[in-house]
This record gives C-alpha cells, sequence and structure tokens, in this order.
C-alpha cells in the first residue's frame, strides 16, 4: 500500500513536538495496513484530520502549514496487540472554529475513519484545553429543557455530522 504521492511521515510525523496547554491532543489506536509502518500510520492520521492531501495543490503556499496541521508526536504499542499502536496527535486550536463542536468532531474523527492506509482506527482518548472549552455556548435553554425535548437521559448528546467513510 502506497499512502499517496507524498509520504505523510515526512510533515506530520514530528516526535520531537512538545505539546501545548493550547493543543486538542488525542489519542488513536491504530491498525496500519499489511507494509504501513506506525510512524506513517499515525501521521496519515494527523494529515487526514488536518490539513493533509494525497497530492500537492496550488494553496500550499498561501497558508503555513506549521499554523494549522495536526502532529503525531509520539507512537507507542499497544501492549499484547499484534500490529496495534497508539497515536498521539495534536491539533493547535487555529485549525478549530470557536464554538463549534460539530467542527471539532467532523475533522478529527470525520473523514479519517476510512482512510486506506489503516485496517482500522478508533479514537480512544481527547483532550480539550478549558481555553476552547470556554468558548462551547451549550443550549439555549439549559440541558434538562434539551433532555426534556429529547426524552434523552444518562448519556452525551452530540448534534453533529459524524462521517466515516463507508
Amino acid at each position: 500500500f502506497k499512502a499517496g504521492v507524498k509520504d505523510y511521515k515526512l510533515t506530520y510525523y514530528t516526535p520531537d513536538y512538545e505539546t501545548k496547554d493550547t493543543d486538542i491532543l488525542a489519542a488513536f489506536r491504530v491498525t496500519p495496513q499489511p507494509g504501513v509502518p506506525p510512524e506513517e500510520a499515525g501521521a496519515a492520521v494527523a494529515a487526514e484530520s488536518s490539513t493533509g492531501t494525497w497530492t500537492t495543490v496550488w494553496t500550499d503556499g498561501l497558508t503555513s502549514l506549521d499554523r494549522y496541521k495536526g502532529r503525531c508526536y509520539h507512537i507507542e504499542s499497544v501492549v499484547g496487540e499484534e500490529n496495534q499502536y497508539i497515536a498521539y496527535v495534536a491539533y493547535p486550536l487555529d485549525l478549530f472554529e470557536e464554538g463549534s463542536v460539530t467542527n471539532m468532531f467532523t475533522s478529527i474523527v470525520g473523514n479519517v475513519f476510512g482512510f486506506k492506509a489503516l485496517r482500522a482506527l478508533r479514537l480512544e482518548d481527547l483532550r480539550i484545553p478549558t481555553s476552547y472549552s470556554k468558548t462551547f455556548q451549550g443550549p439555549p435553554h439549559g440541558i434538562q429543557v434539551e433532555r426534556d425535548k429529547l426524552n434523552k437521559y444518562g448519556r452525551p448528546l452530540l448534534g453533529c455530522t459524524i462521517k466515516p467513510k463507508l
């Protein structure tokens, strides 16, 4: 398997990156396709869930990739599981619209789940910085009114379209 024209590892795998308090941090359980190194798989997740594309596009020169890209900064093997890894990815807040849970989740867990370099992918953990969480206004009537309207209790409510490629 060849992920694309460009190797994602060259741009999106940054093991020397030190996370910031303002980064959104995600931990993905990754099972690469045979022949795909774990670093390339982790970098592909960071790329495909942020600014990556499989080829060069003319707009690449108009923005600072370093400002917006997701970074796979650490990969570790899952103990007791063959060919499974935890890929840790940091996303800069500039990548996301303030106050939009929909935008954040669609970017992080949208299209990437259909990526062919991976046999399996699962979001295991997500850390959202307090500064970003404070931009979420929540329901206009309060959570209890929303739950009463929906008749849904005892579970999270999420109103966005998650688009895995099936």
